[in-house]
């Protein structure tokens, strides 16, 4: 939460409008971290305020590959997250898991 800035936006991989603030993104951030089983980073890229993290985890019977894309103001603050989810049946795993979890 603390490397949040308070209107960060955060783009899912399965909803088309994006959650804006702080809250909103460390809510989904929280609940993903918990859905996501053997969450593994495998690799980063990086470049002049943005980061690419590629991770593999597990989405109950689901294995998925996915990217964290963030983009980060002057004082290092993560003022865009943006997920990206392969292969759809984990997508859709993971949809489902986040869905039940956000009432929704």
């Amino acid at each position: 939460m603390a490397l949040l800035h308070p209107d960060c936006v955060f783009n899912s991989p399965a909803v088309y409008r994006p959650y804006e603030g702080k809250d909103a993104t460390g809510f989904l951030l929280k609940n993903a971290f918990e859905v996501f089983e053997g969450l593994t980073y495998i690799d980063e890229l990086e470049g002049d305020g943005t980061h690419g993290l590629v991770f593999k985890a597990r989405v109950g019977d689901k294995d998925v590959t996915g990217w964290d894309y963030l983009k980060t103001d002057e004082d290092g603050l993560i003022t865009d997250f943006t997920v990206m989810v392969r292969p759809l049946s984990g997508l859709q795993a993971l949809v489902a898991e986040m869905g039940a979890r956000a009432g929704m």
